[in-house]
């Protein structure tokens, strides 16, 4: 490129810049990037090989997959459950119906914090912002009449991840299907509830534990089953910024490589099972740059950090959600355009699963019509835009390589920083992250206030008169069932094998032998989630 042509334009555009002025006198991302006027080949840097490459070859840069979407698309998602496990089974069974092609179950509260739903902690939480599951009943309830050996299952559960998988475990083998033939995922990331979510159980060392004997039962018993879901979504979530998502999230996953390690599994053998599960958030190329800056810095993680040989081991697979935080209760139709847009950057970044909001989630759990609309969002992506038509449709423009490069950059000085503070427990521990992340909400709820940034229909755009949707509201008659449901399997179960099967998870807890046959063994006498966990805690503790 003619250096002396660019600074020309620079001046000639200078000039016209003195006569109508730019809407703003500087642009960034949300990361704090600067965005350049214009981008030109020498942004890009020369290293095309070595840093792009070519899809389905290190570093992955443009795709894990050589042909992508013009093999097949990405899975649909819809993250569904609400009140009872009849319910959304119902639910999922009509997602299936218009062209789902992959579940994700939303559990409640209690659920997702180790809870019966008759503890008096659980009061006013059941059903309300996910399914509600207590025992292997309710399990076989969700799953009744959809076959465990046809689907993809993932499972948004953490603290008892390790529960919620032996239950799916136990509705396999009950319907027949074998368990190597299982396929799913469970998020099992308990880093990122310390950092972000806050639904924990047990203390950071006794819940690596739980999760490095995840990985190691399921290598050998499920291998099609991905044993982590390491998530910057909560991240994003709780106000970090696209750097901060990227480089916490792969900061958790070597925490976890390390913990797997020292417990003496082999990288190559546990690793190609890992999965990832970033946000869809509303700066368009950013999200773009920052999946494809994702797959980069894990390939060279593994490769370089680990030693990996096998091409899946340096490979990232990941799910995204659209930003739920993005979703306003102000105009919600608008939440409709803003789903479409992150879901559209979640595509052309390669993710490999994808779910999509709801407009009405700002306000409540989503009507079949708002899920409907979600799902056919994606649909659309896929049939009529083209857009899976070509490998990576981004990759070589300007822009979004020097954004690549500079996202990996920006993430890697503070993966440097997690580092010297011991590595990412420590760096929860310390409340490093924590802190980081409620700096950068503080700044952009500043921005939003001077309306630095604008959100339609929030600080700019709004409505006198907006007419109220109609919500779906969970009735209170379900969670009488419920308790009820239960009840009933107290007083029907062998309670004294369930009494047995407690106390030998507390003696394999308080040794080092595997937890999982224990667990599934507690799950199949129909011990509840309450009883297990309160089992686990009286070894390990509760963190707080």
């Amino acid at each position: 490129m003619s250096e002396k042509y660019y600074e020309d334009w620079q001046e000639r555009t200078n000039k016209e810049i003195e006569k109508r002025p730019e809407r703003k006198t500087s642009f960034s991302t949300s990361s704090s990037i600067p965005i350049n006027r214009l981008y030109v080949p020498d942004d890009m840097g020369e290293q095309y090989l070595s840093e792009i490459g070519f899809p389905g070859e290190y570093p992955y840069t443009r795709g894990i997959r050589r042909t992508m979407y013009r093999g097949r698309f990405w899975t649909m998602r819809q993250y569904a459950g609400f009140g009872s496990a009849k319910e959304t089974n119902e639910r999922f069974k009509y997602l299936l119906e218009q062209g789902q092609t992959g579940l994700s179950v939303a559990f409640d509260l209690p659920t997702q914090i180790g809870y019966d739903s008759d503890d008096p902690m659980a009061l006013g939480e059941v059903g309300k912002v996910g399914v509600a599951i207590d025992t292997l009943q309710d399990m076989e309830i969700l799953f009744d009449g959809i076959s465990l050996a046809e689907v993809s299952t993932s499972m948004t559960i953490n603290a008892p991840a390790a529960v919620l998988l032996a239950m799916y475990i136990a509705v396999a083998e009950k319907q027949g299907v074998a368990k190597e033939k299982i396929n799913g995922t469970i998020q099992n990331d308990i880093l990122k509830e310390y950092i972000a979510r806050g639904t924990y159980i047990f203390p950071p060392k006794p819940s690596m534990r739980l999760i490095t004997d995840i990985f190691e039962y399921c290598t050998e018993k499920t291998p099609k089953f991905n044993t982590i879901s390491i998530s910057g979504y909560h991240i994003r979530e709780a106000g970090s910024t696209a750097v901060q998502e990227l480089a916490f999230t792969l900061a958790n996953a070597i925490a976890y490589v390390d913990a797997a390690l020292e417990a003496g599994l082999d990288v190559d053998e546990f690793a190609p099972r890992l999965a990832f599960f970033f946000n869809g958030h509303n700066q368009f190329f950013e999200e773009v740059a920052k999946f494809r800056a994702a797959r980069r810095m894990w390939a060279k993680i593994m490769k370089e950090k680990y030693g990996a040989k096998k091409e899946k081991s340096m490979q990232l697979r990941f799910h995204t959600q659209v930003a739920g935080s993005t979703l306003t209760a102000q105009q919600p139709d608008n939440n409709i355009v803003r789903v479409a847009i992150q879901a559209l950057a979640a595509v052309l970044g390669g993710t490999q699963s994808l779910h999509t909001n709801s407009r009405d989630e700002a306000l409540a759990l989503p009507t079949e019509d708002s899920a409907r609309i979600a799902l056919r969002t994606q649909q659309i992506i896929a049939n009529e835009t083209g857009v899976a038509d070509t490998i990576d449709p981004l990759g070589g423009s300007y822009y979004i390589e020097a954004l690549t490069d500079e996202l990996e950059n920006k993430a890697n000085e503070y993966m440097e920083e997690i580092a010297s503070r011991g590595g990412a427990v420590s760096a929860v521990e310390q409340q490093y992250m924590q802190r980081e992340i409620q700096r950068a909400a503080y700044e952009t709820q500043k921005k939003l206030e001077k309306e630095e940034e604008i959100v339609v229909g929030v600080n700019r755009y709004q409505l006198d008169d907006e007419p109220q949707p109609e919500l779906l509201r969970v009735d209170d008659r379900l969670v009488e069932d419920q308790l009820q449901r239960l009840q009933n399997i107290r007083e029907t179960r062998d309670n004294e094998q369930v009494q047995i099967s407690l106390q030998k998870l507390k003696e394999v807890a308080k040794g080092k032998e595997n937890l999982m046959p224990s667990i599934i063994e507690a799950v199949k006498a129909y011990a509840s989630i309450g009883e297990i966990c309160h089992a686990l805690r009286d070894v390990f503790g509760e963190y707080e």
